[in-house]
């Protein structure tokens, strides 16, 4: 270790080196590390092994922390921020800020407009440069006495006025459009779904809403404005339905029995079904509300401004021809290409503004580019965007906003990342660390960590068999490191390609899955073939269309297809012969709260549950399965109600979770601890507290009687997860984690009526558990099953059987397939950008297989 003023470049007396001393947050074991300042710092290794432990629950946590610490107890009071890391000590970390992995979904008015700020300087284009309309709808030529805030007349009917500000343009404030107030859709009660079986008598609950809307005196009230009750509804007459539907808000008296056999005199004001249903919207403080009540509501494009969220007024203004929504409809590359050509047109004495005004454009959208952006629009809903496209918004707001002495921590920035716009993210790392900032990163994409100045590698497995520090140095030193376990894939010496892909001529022989489709978005119309029984990449930019042909197209057609629905109205044809189930996998968190572990979603614990009640103790006590659960049974802790944590108040400090002090976080009463389970592997046995402590490998170790428990346990084993333990909450799983445990229940049944789709399956991947996933498809495709994966990971589509390959571009330069084929045949067509970069890990492999014995080219076992 160093004294922290041995690494980096600074001046001499300065801190060069963020020392971190007795790290213990979850897995690490006490670790020593010094973390290079201003400088570009990879922390590798293998999923679960501590990365992100020490990045964020070190790092990040002790610079944010520190940093608010300093500010007034005002302001602290309305800030949330980390508890203090267990770390023996950590000198010299700057402020820090995160760009996570999984960014938060921001609100319905975001946009990626105005998330990025490139809004902002267009409302000021169109304000400053505009064409304006006078109040009597006249167009007035662009002039200078608009900057200069001066008012402008009409030359054709005389009248005087102040042209919009860039404020007054801004669909988030004046500028909104009336109807949707700058949302750009509406949402509209369905008539269709109030009353949807007419044939139905109001007594017989026609009138949906007051049944599951708690206003089940609703039709005694109606009775009393002289409506039928006992006649279909379909038989009412017009008034009678009118008044169903939209009868006034007045009292009436009505008698209301009891179950006792009382009767009470009650006054009721009406409530007719559209107003049950607008009420309740209105009045919505719950998820489970606002489920009962979506389902009268439809979602509408706004029919005044036409989703453009802007007034008429403030599509009056144009430049170029244009106005600010047609503007927002472009994509970042075509507005990019468009407003340089905005200048010459205008008056001599506008350039000068103009110029300055599409320069500042043009600068904040070079990055944005870079990291392969310029295919959004910039009135896409930052809600659909991806969280790798939200990330690395973030990530170019950051180099914009020209900080210095910051420390940046990245948790997998090459999230969603072509390999061709690599270079456009370290070239943004380059120039934060430019402006005197510090970067490190967690990551897994070689091409990445390759580019670091020092790496830091934790291992060598995973939970409590990682959370050391395994190697320090760059990546020369890891590359030569016969310890290292990225080193080897580092320089170049490991095989990729690790399973035995379908010749060319058999890939199809198993049948296949024909879907064509119609234009929809940027995807033109598409024909392709899916082999059965193999394993499909489908590659290409980001915005290619990957998306829509799988997830909008592929996905609901079929399920439409086998729910005997309707198929998408873009999707022409579907031929998918025999596959009946689709089961899509992404690697979106399992859970919302720690009451989900592993355990429970795996059902493990049902069976432990049982197990337990069956032992002589829990006999003689009279406990049943259910006492042993510890969500809502007998044993489960008073103190904690089974989450095994508590949140304290700390008043002017944001509130803390402790491990529960009655259980100490086990979430059961000491009484459980009484109750134990034979186990071969120890002399009295083991309660249930205590085995969910221990991990999936451990318990496997144990020897239990349990068949059906074993093989599960197994089979989390075979599936690189044997270091979770049994309690883990399932919430806190990385991204790869979760899609592989989502897949655990999937590999004991017959598959050959299943296509599993993978969304990014490699996300959160070190290139050996991308092995060990390998190996899931694998056994997946011996069960039959058809496979196919969206993916940019090029390890992953070296590995694929089919390659159907989208591009060339995105957005608007993107939508069409570019190459079919194994991913030599990708490897070798011209105009495939994925192609060019494919065939360059091909060559790689075959180099090595051209080196290395047969025997060790074979899948390794997960670490």
């Amino acid at each position: 270790m160093t004294d922290g003023r041995a690494i980096g470049r600074s001046e001499p007396d300065s801190p060069t080196a963020i020392q971190v001393r007795g790290a213990r947050v979850r897995n690490l074991r006490g670790i020593d590390v010094d973390v290079p300042l201003r400088q570009m710092v990879a922390i590798a290794g293998v999923s679960g092994s501590g990365k992100s432990s020490l990045a964020m629950g070190v790092l990040y946590a002790e610079g944010s922390r520190r940093y608010i610490e300093a500010l007034s107890t005002y302001t602290r009071r309305r800030m949330t921020h980390a508890a203090r890391a267990a770390v023996d000590s950590v000198r010299y970390v700057p402020a820090a800020l995160a760009l996570r992995q999984r960014p938060g979904v921001p609100g319905v008015r975001s946009t990626f407009g105005t998330s990025t700020e490139l809004l902002n300087v267009l409302r000021v284009m169109f304000s400053r440069l505009g064409a304006h309309l006078c109040p009597n709808g006249h167009r007035l030529a662009p002039t200078i006495d608009v900057a200069a805030g001066l008012e402008l007349t009409c030359p054709e009917c005389g009248e005087t006025f102040m042209p919009p500000g860039a404020e007054s343009l801004a669909f988030n404030s004046e500028g909104a459009c009336p109807t949707c107030s700058g949302i750009g859709s509406v949402r509209r009660i369905d008539d269709s779904t109030l009353i949807p079986d007419p044939s139905k008598t109001i007594a017989d609950g026609a009138v949906v809403p007051w049944n599951v809307l708690g206003l089940s005196v609703m039709p005694q009230v109606v009775a009393e404005f002289g409506v039928r009750l006992d006649v279909p509804y379909t038989r009412l007459t017009d008034a009678e339905k009118d008044i169903v539907l939209n009868g006034p808000e007045e009292k009436r008296h009505i008698r209301v029995p009891t179950r006792s056999g009382r009767v009470f005199d009650l006054d009721f004001t009406y409530r007719n079904a559209r107003r049950a249903v607008d009420e309740a919207m209105r009045n919505s403080d719950s998820e489970r509300t606002l489920a009962r009540v979506n389902r009268f509501i439809t979602e509408q494009v706004c029919p005044s401004c036409h989703g453009t969220r802007v007034s008429d007024r403030v599509r009056g203004t144009q430049v170029s021809g244009i106005d600010i929504a047609e503007a927002t409809a472009m994509a970042l590359d075509e507005v990019v290409a468009w407003a340089p050509t905005v200048v010459d047109p205008l008056p001599a004495e506008m350039w000068a503004m103009a110029r300055m005004i599409v320069s500042q454009l043009l600068g904040m959208a070079e990055r944005l580019v870079q990291l392969g952006l310029g295919y959004l629009g910039l009135d896409r809903a930052s809600s659909t965007l991806s969280t790798g496209e939200r990330q690395r918004v973030q990530l170019a707001r950051a180099v914009r906003n020209q900080t210095n002495g910051v420390l940046y921590v990245l948790d997998e920035p090459s999230i969603g990342l072509h390999p061709a716009n690599v270079e456009g993210l370290v070239g943004v790392v380059r120039d934060l660390l430019r402006d005197g900032n510090s970067v490190v990163l967690v990551d897994h994409d070689v091409q990445v960590l390759r580019e670091a100045d020092w790496l830091i590698e934790i291992g060598p497995g995973s939970g409590t068999d990682g959370g050391t520090v395994l190697e320090t140095g760059t990546v020369t030193d890891l590359a030569s490191s016969p310890t290292s376990l990225i080193g080897g894939f580092l320089a170049g010496r490991e095989p990729i390609v690790v399973r035995e892909q379908a010749a060319p001529a058999e890939v199809f022989a198993r049948g296949r899955i024909r879907l064509t489709t119609r234009p929809i978005h940027t995807v033109h119309a598409l024909d392709v073939e899916i082999p059965k029984g193999r394993l499909t990449a489908i590659t290409g930019m980001s915005g290619s269309g990957k998306t829509t042909l799988v997830l909008d197209s592929l996905v609901p057609a079929l399920r439409a297809r086998n729910g005997s629905g309707r198929l998408p109205g873009h999707v022409a044809v579907l031929d998918a012969a025999d596959i009946t189930r689709v089961n899509v996998v992404d690697a979106t968190p399992i859970g919302i709260n720690v009451r989900s572990t592993v355990a429970t979603y795996t059902g493990i614990l049902d069976d432990l549950r049982r197990a337990y009640a069956q032992t002589d103790e829990a006999v003689r006590r009279g406990l049943g399965a259910a006492d042993f659960s510890y969500n809502t049974g007998s044993l489960r802790c008073p103190r904690c109600e089974g989450t095994g944590q508590v949140s304290l108040d700390v008043q002017f400090l944001p509130d803390v979770d402790i491990a529960c002090p009655e259980c100490e976080g086990a979430r059961y009463d000491p009484a459980a601890r009484d109750i134990l389970l034979p186990a071969p592997g120890l002399a009295n046995g083991i309660a249930l507290p205590d085995l969910l402590e221990l991990t999936v490998a451990q318990v496997v170790d144990l020897r239990l009687d349990l068949p059906r428990v074993r093989r599960k346990l197994r089979t989390l084993i075979d599936l690189g997860l044997g270091y979770l333990t049994l309690g883990e909450d399932t919430p806190a799983l990385s991204g790869g984690e979760a899609q592989r445990l989502k897949l655990a229940t999937e590999l004991h049944r017959n598959q050959s009526d299943t296509l599993f789709v993978l969304d990014e399956p490699s996300v959160g991947l070190h290139p050996l558990d991308t092995r060990v996933l390998l190996g899931v498809i694998d056994r997946l495709g011996a069960k039959g099953a058809t496979v196919v994966v969206i993916e940019h990971d090029l390890d992953m589509i070296a590995n694929a059987d089919h390659v159907i390959d989208l591009g060339p571009g995105g957005g608007q330069a993107g939508g069409r397939i570019v190459a079919v084929g194994t991913p030599r045949e990708i490897s070798e067509t011209p105009g495939s950008v994925t192609g060019s970069y494919l065939g360059r890990v091909l060559d790689a492999d075959a180099s090595v297989r051209g080196r290395l014995p047969q025997q060790a080219i074979a899948p390794r076992p997960g670490v």
